[in-house]
């Protein structure tokens, strides 16, 4: 059932735990009520107006920065659903507001990889192919068969192929030419019943040194185990995960950097080379910052947080100091990874 609701704070709908006001507040469960959302008179009124329009799900990869006079529209659609399976691969079918870690137990509980490496990422599975969500060596898109979507403009459901979602480095088509203009329903996974385990990247190898045999729940709980010991818990301390992107640089410019910086910490793909976000903040002088009730993470500088009550504009500001301190020591451009609502 749609529910309806004025002048609505959003701090518990986002992960930051930033309190602005939404003027109007609505939810849906289903993809039948998603027409009915669209007729209502008051939305009508106000996409007229061109107010804005924002589809929510678990608001863990925002920063909200100033109270919204359109609609907040939150994607509630919950189900999971095994739509083919053969010896080798299961296609499942997932709502868009179903919580990203329950989807990853369930698929640790049938045995079926290809996600136990994003565990514990917070957010909806909905916002996961706007994202490209990725962790440990593994994004989205490489298990992602199509994306179940309602398109604002048209009026019409649509499905696109993996190809279509144009997937890049934390980025895809609804962060760009579809931006704002869809209503993401479902997601069609295909997983592994064989899988082959990814364990090579960051600290996994390390956490399960002990382990054997490994299964994809050890590889699921090791990243917990290290997620957890470095990232801090939205729930007790605001934040919204990475807010940075890492970088990626030409062959000259790597040589450059590595040259000044020999402990510079980087990944090679292919030609090019991306550059820990993470350490070029920590190495311009942020990690452990704090100013009133914003910060830089102590144990890890890629996390803004809100230590109770800071505003989305004091993250905002800090973020852009962040930024300018980087660029001024290191001659890199750091590019925000969460979704700035002004």
């Amino acid at each position: 059932m749609v529910s309806h609701t004025k002048n609505v704070s959003l701090a518990p709908y986002n992960s930051f735990g930033i309190d602005i006001k939404a003027a109007h507040f609505i939810c849906f469960q289903n993809t039948n009520e998603i027409a009915t959302i669209f007729n209502l008179p008051e939305l009508q009124i106000l996409t007229q107006n061109s107010e804005p329009v924002l589809i929510l799900g678990g608001g863990s990869n925002l920063l909200l920065c100033n109270d919204i006079n359109g609609v907040v529209i939150k994607n509630e659609i919950q189900y999971i659903k095994i739509l083919d399976e053969t010896t080798q691969t299961a296609m499942v079918e997932v709502g868009a507001g179903v919580p990203w870690q329950d989807f990853v137990d369930y698929t640790i509980d049938k045995q079926w990889g290809g996600v136990e490496n994003l565990s514990l990422i917070p957010g909806s599975v909905g916002a996961a192919p706007i994202q490209n969500i990725g962790a440990y060596g593994i994004e989205v898109s490489n298990v992602i068969e199509k994306v179940n979507l309602y398109h604002i403009e048209t009026k019409q459901f649509l499905s696109l192929t993996n190809e279509e979602c144009c997937f890049g480095y934390r980025d895809s088509v609804f962060k760009n030419s579809l931006k704002n203009k869809t209503i993401i329903c479902s997601v069609v996974f295909r997983l592994q019943k064989n899988p082959v385990l990814n364990i090579s990247y960051g600290a996994i190898a390390e956490e399960l040194k002990s382990t054997d045999p490994i299964t994809i729940k050890e590889v699921s709980e090791a990243i917990i185990a290290i997620r957890q010991s470095k990232l801090p818990d939205p729930k007790v301390l605001g934040n919204a995960g990475s807010f940075f992107k890492n970088p990626v640089i030409d062959e000259n410019k790597f040589q450059k950097l590595i040259l000044k910086y020999p402990d510079l910490k980087y990944n090679q793909v292919g030609v090019l080379y991306k550059i820990y976000a993470g350490w070029l903040i920590e190495n311009a002088g942020w990690k452990g910052y704090r100013k009133n009730q914003v910060g830089c993470y102590e144990k890890q500088a890629l996390i803004l947080v809100n230590y109770g009550h800071a505003k989305g504009g004091d993250v905002l500001e800090l973020a852009q100091k962040i930024q300018t301190s980087v660029l001024e020591k290191f001659s890199i451009t750091l590019e925000m990874e969460v979704n700035l609502i002004q």
